[in-house]
């Protein structure tokens, strides 16, 4: 178990290096995200900040990749190359956006360019676990299409919720601890994915010690997206996870479907911008900014560690409560919203009540899908 602290705090140690490099790089090229109507930081903060992840995340990768410890019987060399290559286009997008604000059709090249990359070099779901017993294989041509549409949804889902400081790399950090987790429980000891599981978590966190708020440096549209792509491979190389990343993953995936659909409906464009997302909308009932990721913190890790107790038929009662759960909170938040100005308490019992719920609903999951 010693050996898996080596990636994980390298990791750390070089993205604490090259944050503040990075940082540097784009004051000087003012590179930065200034304040606007629909944001809420108040003065010019620097961008970039998905590089210095993914310049520790390669850079990581690419000594143990040399010594021997990322290919396997999974995870081939050429799957390795075209990740990192992928991570390098979506850089190059990232800076091209965050440098010249592209438009949104703009910006989609760059992530649809490296998901087709990755396909080209065997990156694909070939498989889910059936619930109801054994596995569900899927023919080439609907493994290719799921491949796409997965690693696009996870692409998006953490670029909108790099709504708050800390927020996208805390839960990547989070998400991919999980995954590290429930490789030890399947996979032969030091495989290529636990390895690239602490790398990330790693790469996250050292850049999280610049990106709490109040934050130094932002992700940018390179490390939003990143942290998605990442997450999204991750849990295909680790035996299709997907139910399990999805459970890590469920609240924010909920609410991109939920903020998308709402923008249609209204007639307004699906990727234009707004301050209806989970975390602007705990901002509104009075949370600081802290308090709102500290509690969407604890709702990744709660229903991450739930998927480390359950099997297939168990992660899908889980999923099926976890929407019912984002239904009742997001009712619970429009509540609170209108009575907010009558006294502050009601913020204080909605969020107990929200960890008593998700608690109760862990407890439940756990058992009814023990006595199944």
């Amino acid at each position: 178990m010693t050996f898996y602290l080596a990636p994980f705090f390298l990791a750390t140690i070089f993205a604490l290096f090259f944050t503040p490099l990075i940082r540097i790089i784009a004051q000087t090229n003012k590179i930065v995200d200034s304040p606007a109507p629909r944001k809420i930081h108040s003065k010019p903060i620097p961008l970039l900040g998905g590089l210095a992840v993914f310049l520790a995340f390669t850079v990581t990768t690419v000594i143990f990749w040399y010594f021997g410890y990322i290919s396997d019987a999974k995870i081939t060399n050429l799957h390795i190359l075209a990740i990192l290559a992928a991570g390098l286009i979506l850089m190059i997008g990232g800076f091209l956006d965050d440098k010249y604000s592209l438009k949104p059709s703009r910006q989609f090249i760059f992530p649809l360019m490296a998901i087709i990359l990755v396909i080209a070099a065997g990156v694909r779901i070939q498989f889910i676990t059936n619930p109801l017993g054994g596995v569900l294989k899927f023919p080439v041509e609907l493994g290719l299409f799921l491949t796409f549409f997965w690693l696009l949804g996870m692409v998006y889902t953490t670029k909108f919720l790099d709504g708050l400081d800390g927020l996208a790399a805390g839960v990547t950090a989070i998400g991919s601890l999980i995954i590290f987790i429930v490789s030890l429980s399947w996979d032969v000891a030091g495989s290529g994915t636990s390895v690239l599981a602490l790398i990330l978590a790693g790469s996250c966190l050292g850049f999280l010690a610049f990106n709490w708020h109040p934050a130094k440096i932002f992700l940018g549209e390179g490390g939003s997206v990143f942290c998605g792509f990442m997450l999204g491979i991750l849990a295909i190389i680790s035996g299709s996870k997907i139910a399990t990343a999805l459970l890590i993953m469920g609240i924010p995936i909920l609410d991109v479907i939920w903020v998308i659909g709402r923008r249609i409906w209204q007639g307004s464009s699906p990727t234009k911008p707004d301050a209806k997302h989970l975390h602007f909308r705990l901002l509104d009932i009075g949370l600081t900014q802290r308090q709102a990721v500290v509690f969407l913190y604890f709702l990744t890790t709660a229903f991450g560690i739930t998927s480390l107790f359950l099997q297939s038929k168990g992660k899908v009662i889980a999923l099926l409560l976890l929407t019912l759960f984002m239904i009742a909170l997001a009712i619970g938040l429009v509540l609170v919203y209108r009575f907010k100005d009558k006294t502050n308490k009601i913020k204080m019992i909605f969020l107990l009540l929200a960890i008593i719920l998700i608690l109760i609903i862990i407890i439940l999951t756990i058992f009814f899908s023990g006595a199944a």
